[in-house]
């Protein structure tokens, strides 16, 4: 782990752990949290349960914006975490990107 701008930069895995159109879930300083590959190589992050049910995001169908949870197909923005339904709440996201083919998570 190293600071970075009061924030901490984890690595989590090689990025030749995920599939691309995927989600897997890693446990990080205590939390569950899911990375994703999307088509483009992009790689994205969110806490790993659905908040209205604990669903498996990781499990979920992902798009370039949004996470589907498997359970009840709410789905969360890559962006803001946002549910797309009201009164579903929201999830939290974390900065992530690869450096040298390893999944780096920023956590604040």
């Amino acid at each position: 782990m190293t600071a970075l701008h009061d924030a901490v930069t984890t690595d989590v895995g090689a990025i030749t752990d995920l599939t691309a159109g995927e989600g897997r879930a890693y446990v990080v300083d205590g939390r569950q949290i899911a990375v994703y590959l999307l088509a483009d190589g992009t790689v994205r992050a969110t806490d790993a349960m659905c908040p209205h049910r604990a669903g498996p995001l990781a499990d979920g169908q992902i798009d370039d914006a949004v996470v589907v949870c498997p359970l009840h197909q709410y789905a969360f923005s890559f962006e803001t975490g946002a549910c797309t339904t009201a009164g579903i709440g929201s999830v939290r996201t974390y900065p992530a990107h690869v450096v040298d083919g390893r999944i780096q998570l920023v956590l604040g």
